[in-house]
């Protein structure tokens, strides 16, 4: 009789295990390919992009950007860390949408046999779902109480929650708020006291599996061994008490209210809503250069350098923005940069065309919100990245375009090129 070895034993069953996973995988890419990657296809793309990989035409505009699904990584789920998550997760994802983001809820658009096709398709796009999920076991929780938020309180400052998030959950206090994902694309700390942007939901529950599971691809890590079960609720009941009544219920005496206390705190923190100024102009989308997926180039924050083709006028490398006394905008004068902003007036004299840079919009800016976006840009780490001049359209090409636009009434092409036109690291 042929022994056979307990170690043996074990590796044939753990190479059972794995060509099982394996074939269950390939049975998903092949069942899903038909009706999921229509639905994809039909509504997914122009985000996530045609292979999934979270650069879609409309990506670099987002923030924050598009899920890469290749990576397998997700941050809201039921399941331990390091494992995928279950397909009630992703269908919930896909019908609720993600709060705070550019994920609208499909539940209105896609039928129940849609959402079950596209989520089984978006799981053949990465190998991490061969291995099997790992649901977390939800207790009954801790109901909220005057105690419970004390507790709560208590747990945030044990676990330096403050750090990121600040002293009040808005970053009062914190280290800083500004982070990278594993993407290295910007991440900025979640507002606690603005809980209708929380991607994965605002309850108890959905805060306490935040702090179980933590958030992959981010710096935001589990809890589970660093506080018990009753102190991830009682925090979850903590950051439920921090929220603030949201600017569609107010009153309109609440509301006044409200909009005087942030004209104050702009005014005793300037940088901060310049950032804010910063952010919701899109000013990175053109002064940060990106690679062929649209993602920022690291450490190049508003160092300038993308080229922008803009016919018939010509190429447009943007400028930079950042401290750089040499590069960038360092020995600029406040006035120097309100007349770039608001006139089109270069540092030189020159004059900017009124595109792709659209400073006729930004000189309706107020004094103060002006004020507040230059002290956010004086603000921004030094890149040394000398960007080159403008290169204007050959005069017959120029002409040729212009008579294409207002004759033949044809639109001329705008061109957004990857990569980094100025010195550093150029290519």
């Amino acid at each position: 009789m042929k022994l056979i070895h307990y170690r043996s034993v074990c590796t044939m069953v753990a190479v059972a295990a794995l060509l099982a996973g394996i074939a269950g995988f390939s049975r998903i890419t092949v069942e899903a390919q038909p009706r999921g990657k229509a639905v994809y296809e039909k509504h997914c793309v122009e985000c996530h992009g045609s292979a999934g990989k979270g650069d879609g035409p409309a990506a670099m505009f987002l923030t924050p950007r598009p899920r890469d699904f290749t990576t397998g990584k997700y941050k809201i789920r039921t399941t331990e860390t390091g494992t995928p998550p279950t397909d009630e997760d992703l269908t919930g994802s896909v019908r609720r949408g993600l709060h705070g983001t550019a994920m609208p809820a499909w539940d209105r658009i896609l039928s129940d046999a849609d959402v079950a096709d596209v989520v089984q398709y978006i799981k053949s796009l990465s190998p991490q779902f061969a291995t099997p999920p790992k649901p977390v076991v939800v207790g009954a929780g801790a109901a909220s109480s005057p105690a419970s938020v004390a507790r709560g309180q208590q747990a945030y400052d044990k676990l330096q929650c403050g750090k990121c998030h600040g002293t009040d959950g808005r970053g009062t206090g914190a280290v800083t708020t500004s982070f990278e994902d594993d993407a290295r694309q910007p991440l900025p700390a979640a507002d606690l006291t603005e809980p209708w942007t929380f991607r994965g939901g605002a309850t108890s529950r959905d805060i306490y599996l935040r702090f179980r599971t933590g958030m992959m691809g981010t710096p935001m890590p589990s809890f589970a061994d660093a506080a018990s079960e009753g102190e991830m609720w009682d925090l979850a009941n903590y950051v439920v008490s921090r929220g603030r009544k949201p600017v569609w219920s107010m009153t309109a005496d609440e509301i006044v209210r409200f909009y005087a206390q942030q004209d104050a705190e702009a005014k005793r923190n300037p940088a901060k809503r310049g950032k804010y100024l910063v952010d919701t102009h899109l000013c990175s989308i053109c002064h940060s250069p990106i690679d062929e997926h649209g993602r920022m180039l690291p450490g190049m924050y508003l160092a300038g350098g993308q080229v922008l083709r803009l016919m018939p006028w010509g190429e447009f490398p943007t400028a930079n923005l950042t401290s750089d006394k040499e590069t960038g905008i360092g020995t600029f004068t406040d006035e120097q940069l309100k007349q770039s902003i608001t006139r089109g007036v270069m540092h030189d004299g020159s004059r900017m065309l009124p595109f792709p840079m659209d400073w006729g919009a930004f000189s309706a800016m107020t004094p103060d919100d002006l004020n507040a976006m230059i002290a956010y840009l004086r603000t921004i780490p030094a890149v040394k990245n000398r960007v080159p001049p403008p290169s204007r359209s050959w005069l017959p090409v120029h002409l040729w375009g212009k008579f294409q636009m207002l004759i033949l009434h044809k639109d001329q092409p705008f061109v957004i090129f990857f990569g980094n036109a100025g010195t550093k690291g150029a290519q």
